[in-house]
């Protein structure tokens, strides 16, 4: 991490702050800077509000997934429109997240505050009364926009609120943000979705981001920018930076250079490559649901279950690993001990794929593992990421996290593209694989008369249905029998469905694990590409020379305090 004094050292006179005290009720609703950096306890609660405002937005986000087949069922889409809703959502939310880089000129907690209302409002009135597949396409867009900037906002809001030292534990409960939404997500359609439809689960998530905006609408805060445009290495350094800000200008450190001083390779190189390494994770969120239905034959809840291992220990293992981090002041070690061991369990998932006899507790301890293993190495990424992001340009925050949010919605956005195109087998299995299941079941008797007389019936299949010769008529009558015969005749439906469809079926059912086997190692295969970017970052390797480090930013603060008094 690192312990380099900032270039606005320079102090130049500048506009202050307005005094917090002189703002009416009103006025609080949308001048929310403070002054001065807040005591250790409100820190901690603005901190919450934003991990919390992460959480339930990303439960809004994440649960059309959970009811993806019901979703599918009521607007007559197929799986290939489906996937178009998730890819052009992600397309549009990615360009979201670059226009969320004016979180460095306009502030982020307006930001986050009004974006949680709009997106709150969308799914609890929008999506669940869409008139068709194009309404909820428009719509569920709309709700990616607000996702891809507050993707960049609260992350910032992170980084303003918590030093160096201990923005590893900070930013490891922010990445608890997306996991813990999949992880209520999960929990909450596996136990009301026997009672409830899919509009109620749209509902349950929107009513909770409308209890969390009002919360986030009183209490919400964020730094000035004299102070959030400062490296703060430790809660030591806050007289000095307070000092500080008296005499910086707000403009000076971003005055069109901040996208010029993104766009480098340990920026937007380490946002691809930790993109890359999250594959997994957006196939988890979008397509688990589907793959063990089709694969498996689970029911949404059952789905929903087993990702709830996957999800529950990558939240717990995101705090554990942030402390400990913390404590060694070091990332780098993190990130390559969880990749590799992400890289590892995720190659045992993928080997699974073709073996239809894997248990459902094989896959939650495979779950625990992967999740485990990806926290160690996100949460230190993530604090890593902003110190990178500071090394360049401390008031350029939120627009190195546009650069990654774009990066994160663009890769999200080719791979949902990409899955239908590889794994073939999907689109018929979720477009027609209940309605051939269904047949089957009630052509039951049906197909086992046809397959006891299969010279009878192959004749009657050259003519129309009720169009036989009367002499071909009569000899199935007497050969079958009057009443198979009608039992035949009231199957044609069930019997022409699966003419038209069970072979199709039947054939993915076969390729289907296959074309999934090669998914995974895809993602595996990301996960790989991830390590070389690690060693693009800043921080140290070693926890000794990150100590000597930072005794040497706490004695150079020591003497500028002292210079400054």
């Amino acid at each position: 991490m690192s312990a380099t004094p900032t270039s606005s050292d320079a102090a130049r006179p500048g506009p202050q702050p307005a005094d917090p005290r002189a703002r009416t009720p009103l006025r609080r609703l949308y001048r929310r800077d403070l002054g001065g950096y807040p005591a250790t306890g409100a820190r901690i609660g603005y901190l919450a509000i934003v991990v919390v405002t992460t959480v339930v937005l990303y439960y809004m986000l994440y649960v059309q997934y959970a009811v993806a087949t019901s979703i599918m069922t009521h607007f007559g889409m197929t799986y290939r429109y489906f996937v178009w809703v998730s890819v052009i959502g992600n397309a549009v939310g990615a360009f979201a997240s670059l226009v969320a880089g004016l979180a460095d000129r306009w502030g982020r907690a307006n930001m986050v505050v009004y974006g949680l209302l709009v997106a709150s409002l969308l799914v609890f009135f929008g999506l669940p009364n869409a008139g068709g597949k194009s309404t909820y396409l428009v719509l569920f867009a709309l709700v990616s926009v607000i996702e891809g900037m507050v993707l960049v906002a609260t992350p910032a809001l992170i980084r303003d609120f918590s030093p160096q030292l201990g923005r590893a534990t900070a930013m490891g409960a922010w990445t608890m943000g997306p996991v813990v939404g999949s992880l209520v997500v999960t929990t909450v359609t596996s136990q009301t979705l026997d009672t409830s439809g899919w509009q109620d689960e749209l509902r349950y998530s929107a009513l909770a981001g409308l209890v969390v905006f009002v919360v986030a609408l009183v209490a919400l805060r964020e730094l000035s920018p004299a102070l959030r445009d400062q490296i703060m290495v430790s809660l030591r350094d806050r007289a000095l930076v307070e000092a500080r800000a008296q005499g910086i200008d707000p403009g000076t450190l971003r005055r069109g250079t901040q996208w010029r001083q993104m766009l480098r390779w340990d920026i937007a190189g380490s946002g691809l490559g930790i993109a890359l390494f999250l594959l997994l994770y957006f196939a988890a969120v979008g397509n688990f649901v589907v793959y063990f239905a089709t694969t498996y034959g689970y029911s949404e809840q059952r789905a929903n279950a087993v990702a709830n291992w996957y999800w529950a220990a990558n939240a717990l293992a995101l705090v554990a690993v942030g402390l400990l981090s913390d404590r060694l002041k070091v990332r780098k070690p993190f990130m390559i001990a969880g990749a590799v061991g992400s890289i590892a369990v995720t190659a045992v998932f993928a080997t699974r794929a073709t073996h239809p006899g894997t248990g459902y507790y094989t896959f939650a301890w495979l779950f625990v593992g992967i999740g485990v293993f990806s926290g160690v190495a996100y949460g230190p990424w993530m604090a890593g990421f902003t110190e990178t992001v500071e090394k360049h340009n401390p008031a350029a925050t939120a627009t190195g996290l546009a650069v990654w949010g774009w990066t994160i919605r663009i890769v999200v956005a080719v791979s949902s593209a990409l899955i239908p195109v590889l794994v073939t087998s999907v689109t018929p299995l979720v477009d027609h694989g209940p309605q051939v299941t269904a047949a089957q079941r009630q052509a039951a008797p049906a197909l086992a008369i046809v397959a006891a007389h299969p010279q009878v019936f192959a004749e009657l299949g050259t003519y129309p249905p009720g169009k036989a010769p009367a002499d071909v008529t009569a000899r199935a009558v007497q050969e079958v029998g009057p009443a198979d015969l009608a039992t035949v005749q009231r199957a044609q439906p069930q019997l022409a469905v699966l003419q038209q469809y069970g072979t199709k079926v039947q054939r993915a059912a076969h390729d289907g694990p296959g074309q999934w086997r090669t998914w995974w190692w895809i993602c595996v295969a990301g996960q790989v590409l991830f390590l070389p970017f690690v060693f693009l970052m800043s921080g140290r390797w070693s926890p000794r020379r990150a100590r000597e480090d930072a005794a040497a930013h706490e004695a150079a603060v020591a003497r500028e305090l002292a210079a400054l008094r």
